[in-house]
């Protein structure tokens, strides 16, 4: 009889849980192992959330370290930072550490399902891509029809609730995730004003070795963290809800939150940002 190995990966954020949330509701009977890939640079909010998730659970979350940490590799490549066009943090520090978990049982005919977090609304989104025969990719979440709204309702009903990074940030708990809106780098500077330090000193070291990237696009964060700049930044992001608001339907039947910062920059449905990372 073939063996089989039922997976599904956290990143820290809605999606995900959700997920984790719903197979654990309709699909107990499935032998799931969850499992986390930690970069080391994870917000303590993520890891505050994976402890909540693990109680409703009932199981353990695999936490996969990389045997090679982000300091080892930003080495490895020159001091040059990682970007949406050189996504080395997403490759070496998530993709590989679970490929290294998978490897041995799949090249022994282990016939591996994947569970992604990729919902109903997300049509052009694609998950983790099997690399290997006998890996098994399942999307429960767009089978069932389930959107944004339902991941809500889903975390919101099991009281799981959300990441608590979300009342500032709109994606991924990584510290400095390059695709962070400037807004959200001026709010990690207010809310964790080490790990922005940190993200800043990796910057320059990058920028005096070479590197063509910056954390943002366009600029620097000593650039971004100037007064001016933050209250530049900070009106921009104002200017966008509150033209958000006002050109949204009012349906007084409809108790709907105010706009998240996935509403105002559309940074959640058609993006390019890694799926494994920001779901």
């Amino acid at each position: 009889m073939t063996r089989e190995r039922h997976i599904l990966g956290l990143s820290g954020g809605r999606d995900s849980a959700a997920l984790a949330v719903y197979m654990r509701q309709y699909h107990p009977e499935l032998p799931l192992e969850y499992f986390f890939t930690d970069t080391g640079k994870e917000l303590p909010e993520v890891y505050k959330f994976l402890d909540k998730l693990e109680g409703f659970l009932g199981r353990s979350i695999a936490r996969l370290n990389p045997d090679r940490d982000f300091d080892f590799w930003l080495k490895e490549y020159g001091n040059f930072l990682p970007s949406p066009r050189t996504r080395w943090c997403t490759r070496q520090l998530k993709l590989r550490p679970l490929e290294h978990w998978l490897r041995q049982d799949l090249n022994d005919g282990t016939i591996v399902h994947s569970y992604v977090a990729i919902r109903a609304d997300e049509p052009s989104r694609e998950g983790y891509q099997a690399t290997h025969a006998n890996m098994r990719v399942h999307l429960p979440l767009r089978d069932a029809g389930i959107d944004r709204a339902g991941v809500l309702e889903i975390l919101q009903h099991s009281d799981v609730g959300e990441p608590e990074y979300y009342q500032w940030r709109s994606r991924s708990g990584c510290t400095f995730c390059f695709f962070q809106q400037k807004i959200e780098w001026v709010r990690l500077s207010e809310e964790h004003p080490d790990r922005f330090k940190e993200a800043v000193d990796y910057e320059k070291t990058a920028l005096r070795d070479g590197s063509p990237f910056t954390w943002t696009q366009g600029e620097s964060l000593t650039e971004l963290l100037a007064p001016k700049r933050v209250e530049q930044i900070k009106d921009d992001y104002q200017k966008r809800r509150e033209r958000l608001l006002r050109n949204r339907r009012v349906n007084p039947l409809s108790a709907k939150p105010a706009p998240t910062l996935d509403d105002i920059y559309g940074v959640d449905e058609g993006s390019s940002s890694c799926v494994i990372c920001h779901k």
